[in-house]
């Protein structure tokens, strides 16, 4: 089955292609430079997005949500923004369409043109920090600490599924702060939180710090990011953080009264990661026989899959693999209940359990009547499947490996890190996706200076 999926020794570029299109991630769309985000890929974003939303939570921020389209005038207040922008900005220029009078189909009603040009969002700060002057008034408003979960279109000319579209789905916090020392401390704070994401969950070894000056976001001061290392040699920008000091409080004169009854300027930060993350994990992890997801994100962590042979036995098999998944999904791993699937699709067992491997499922486990009778669980680690290997079954009492489940999750997650942790340190363009050595479990701190 793995000759479905071209070889990253072949063709990388064509071996990513084919991990997100048979993975079932996601496809091409109608849309020149757009992708249909498939249910299987948006349930891991879905994983992703939701495990962030509740460490952005916890650390005291808020979640709003702010207009698609942004009106010209608003970037031309914040000169180097929009410079860094312009040429990837789609613009609206007319607000209705009419039939074609001489029979040619729909056409833009030449009539009905804007007075103001309205940019359809590549990023949100102008528009958010027009609404902030309104909410900050006085010291005692601050810090505000809003994040928005959203969709933005950056017209690009070249693209990649997950990597690079025209169009794709983020997030972006935006915060404002008395002092300049807050604003600092909340950019290196959420530049940690995505570290310990990247990290903790996706198994992504990331280098946290700060970008050159050549790098740096469009009307920032600073600009921090998580930089992790592909299998191909190549680094991807897995995060940002930016410090953007008053730069934008004094385009949009937001301006509060300090304690001391004088007015300061607010000093204003902004963060954001996106969908390019999944691509960032089909490259770390990913085989030659498909997609290894993490257990901590992946869909579903462990699939069953009964051997039904049209015999009079299947009914116990398939009895017996119903009560496994509902024993599976009242075990709690990673903070959440543990996502078990029953695959009773209509196609043979060979067949199922080679899509659950392409699909990157970290546990699928086979039950045959054997199985069911003798109270047994045969499963498969996706980790332990590696390009082209015979699967290599283990078979475990049923309670026993009840009991092993939440460690053996665990245990998958920790080694998909340690597998990736040495590519850190690989020169670009040295490709490395063979099986490395298993790193320390040390973990790289961002030390501001």
């Amino acid at each position: 089955m793995s000759k479905e999926i071209t070889s990253r020794a072949q063709d990388y570029s064509q071996w990513y292609n084919d991990l997100v299109i048979k993975g079932g991630l996601a496809d091409h769309s109608g849309v020149k430079g757009c992708m249909v985000i498939k249910p299987y890929g948006f349930a891991l974003w879905e994983n992703m997005r939701d495990q962030l939303d509740r460490m952005f939570k916890d650390t005291g921020h808020v979640n709003a949500y702010f207009p698609l389209f942004i009106p010209k005038s608003f970037l031309s207040r914040e000169a180097a923004h929009v410079e860094g922008f312009a040429k990837e900005c789609a613009v609206v220029t007319h607000y209705r369409l009419m039939n074609d009078p001489n029979g040619g189909g729909v056409i833009v009603d030449p009539t009905a043109k804007l007075e103001e040009e309205l940019i359809i969002r590549p990023t949100s700060e102008t528009i958010i920090w027009n609404t902030y002057r309104d909410w900050i008034k006085s010291y005692r408003d601050l810090p505000l600490l809003i994040n928005q979960w959203a969709n933005v279109v950056r017209w690009e000319m070249r693209t990649r599924l997950f990597l690079r579209t025209a169009e794709f789905l983020w997030q972006e916090g935006h915060t404002a702060h008395a002092s300049e020392a807050d604003a600092v401390d909340e950019t290196l704070k959420m530049l940690e939180v995505y570290r310990s994401f990247a990290e903790d969950y996706l198994a992504l070894p990331v280098i946290a710090g700060e970008k050159p000056e050549n790098e740096r976001f469009p009307g920032a001061v600073n600009t921090y990011s998580i930089e992790a290392m592909m299998q191909d040699g190549k680094a991807l920008q897995a995060g940002t953080s930016h410090f953007l000091g008053t730069h934008f409080a004094e385009a949009q004169n937001i301006k509060f009264q300090n304690d001391a009854g004088g007015m300061d300027f607010c000093n204003t930060t902004s963060w954001g990661v996106s969908t390019r993350l999944i691509g960032g994990v089909i490259m770390t992890h990913g085989d030659d026989d498909g997609l290894r997801l993490p257990p901590a994100i992946a869909p579903k962590q462990i699939v069953v899959v009964p051997m039904l042979r049209d015999k009079p036995e299947d009914a116990e098999v398939l009895k017996y693999c119903t009560d496994l998944v509902t024993k599976l999904s009242q075990e709690v791993v990673f903070g959440q209940k543990l996502r078990a699937h029953l695959d009773i699709k209509k196609i043979k067992s060979a067949e199922k359990r080679w899509n659950w491997v392409r699909r990157g499922a970290p546990i699928i486990i086979e039950i045959g009547p054997r199985d069911a009778a003798g109270g047994v669980v045969t499963y498969m680690r996706r980790d332990d499947l590696r390009d082209g290997d015979k699967v290599k079954s283990i078979a475990k009492p049923l309670q026993d490996f009840l009991e092993g489940v939440v460690q053996l999750l665990t245990e998958i997650q920790a080694g998909l890190y340690a597998e990736a942790y040495p590519r850190r340190g690989r020169p670009r363009g040295k490709p490395l996706w063979r099986r490395g050595k298993p790193a320390s479990s040390e973990r790289l701190r961002l030390r501001a200076s």
